[in-house]
């Protein structure tokens, strides 16, 4: 039997799609295999959000030549869909294929294979123009393996066209997911025996726009009303969801996780308004205030970007004080990464690599702070925590999340694994805290 495998960079829309691809090849005659095993093909699921994550990408796609040379590798998704050109001219990619008709490439592995036989080619390329799609590409992956918490991919494209980010070029423009093709989804994963369902997307914020009337709110309605579904996670959001009534209605859905991560970015509204993100830091902090002030135990969590072009230190430490104000429980932060092909890359006062640094170490520092602060409140306390895995080198230790956010460690045998237990946080532990069922 034929083998291929996997190697997935970046987002959660990612790795829903991964799943949609490795079926696709299953269905074909393929074994899936360990990336780092010999397969007859390998698939790289790339992206380009960075410099680093084209990078990395790159990466990939020669350790993959390394472990067979005689593979067909098939560089796919958001890299090759902005840089063409760029992954063609890489000596190690045969297949090339964008962010588009994904399920299609085992049939683009075939046709790779005729027409090196028929007519000599040494590449197969397929990266159509992303922003004529309009019809959201469902899918529909029928079989669920090894996850006890499944993304579960709604939306797809963004629209709001920041300056310094590349994604609405990489995805095209807003396409929603039909609802009751959601809730379909929804019906198999409780089938199948998962407890979570995380709502993924480019832009979840703006699922629906596309469709009329109906919104994000309705959608988890929708799902919250599927029995068996046991938690509802939705993934990164816009500050300008958080209204008074998107609160008072999600306070109200007891599977909904309270957890709530809202892109942030910056803390500096001059910052913000070069950046092209659409709200303030005063509408910002009211959408903190409104999910803290009706959602106990709500986690907040977000996304930060330093040294961004013409980031004064001024700017940096009017950010600092902000992210100091709001007592996020963990913030991803990035230093910013210039983009070929958005208005951000050739904006004046870009910011050394060394002043990056610095103000990355600041608010990684800071965030840890936050984070401990946050678990601090809830030790002493019995949370449910759905366990997902054994830790590897841990003796014994099984790592699985509360329903805000928090990673727990705690002694057991596989039986804890798909399954909600009652854990007693007892003490901190790293990025974890060490619980006791």
């Amino acid at each position: 039997m034929k083998k291929v495998a996997f190697y997935t960079l970046g987002c959660k829309v990612n790795q829903y799609e991964t799943e949609a691809m490795a079926e696709a090849f299953e269905n074909a005659g393929y074994e899936q295999v360990d990336f780092d095993r010999q397969a007859d093909v390998y698939v790289i699921n790339t992206c380009t959000v960075t410099g680093l994550s084209s990078r990395k990408s790159r990466q990939a796609i020669r350790k993959a030549r390394q472990l067979n040379e005689d593979a067909i590798v098939a560089a796919v998704g958001c890299y090759p869909q902005t840089a063409k050109e760029e992954v063609e001219s890489l000596p190690e990619v045969d297949i090339i294929a964008g962010t588009a008709d994904r399920i299609k490439v085992p049939e683009y592995v075939e046709a790779f294979m005729t027409e090196k036989l028929s007519r000599g080619k040494d590449k197969f390329s397929s990266v159509d123009n992303i922003m004529k799609k309009r019809d959201f590409e469902d899918l529909k992956i029928e079989r669920y393996k090894d996850r006890t918490r499944a993304f579960l991919k709604v939306q797809e494209g963004c629209s709001q066209f920041c300056s310094y980010c590349i994604i609405p070029y990489a995805r095209g423009p807003i396409r929603s997911r039909a609802a009751e093709d959601v809730v379909s989804e929804v019906h198999k994963l409780v089938k199948a025996g998962f407890k979570e369902a995380v709502l993924t997307g480019i832009h979840i914020a703006s699922y629906g726009r596309d469709l009329g009337e109906l919104r994000l709110i309705d959608l988890i309605r929708l799902i919250h009303d599927v029995d068996g579904i046991e938690r509802i996670r939705i993934g990164s959001i816009e500050p300008t969801l958080v209204t008074p009534e998107f609160v008072s209605s999600v306070s109200k859905m007891k599977k909904l996780c309270p957890h709530y991560h809202i892109s942030l970015q910056s803390g500096c509204d001059e910052t913000l308004a070069r950046m092209n993100r659409r709200y303030t830091t005063a509408q910002y902090r009211k959408a903190v205030e409104l999910l803290r002030e009706q959602i106990p135990d709500v986690a907040v969590t977000t996304d930060v970007m330093v040294g961004f072009p013409g980031e004064t230190d001024e700017e940096f430490e009017k950010t600092y004080e902000f992210l100091n104000d709001i007592q996020f429980s963990k913030m991803h932060v990035f230093k910013f990464s210039p983009r070929k092909g958005t208005p951000a890359a050739t904006f004046a006062g870009q910011i050394g690599g060394s002043v990056k640094e610095e103000r990355s170490r600041r608010v990684i520092e800071l965030s840890d702070r936050c984070s401990k602060a946050f678990y601090n409140k809830f030790l002493g306390r019995e949370i449910p925590v759905l366990y997902e895995q054994e830790v590897k080198g841990k003796g014994g230790m099984y790592e699985g999340l509360t329903p805000n956010y928090i990673r727990v460690l705690a002694k057991g045998d596989n039986s804890l694994v798909g399954n909600i237990v009652e854990t007693r946080l007892i003490s901190l532990e790293d990025e974890y805290v060490i619980g006791d069922i």
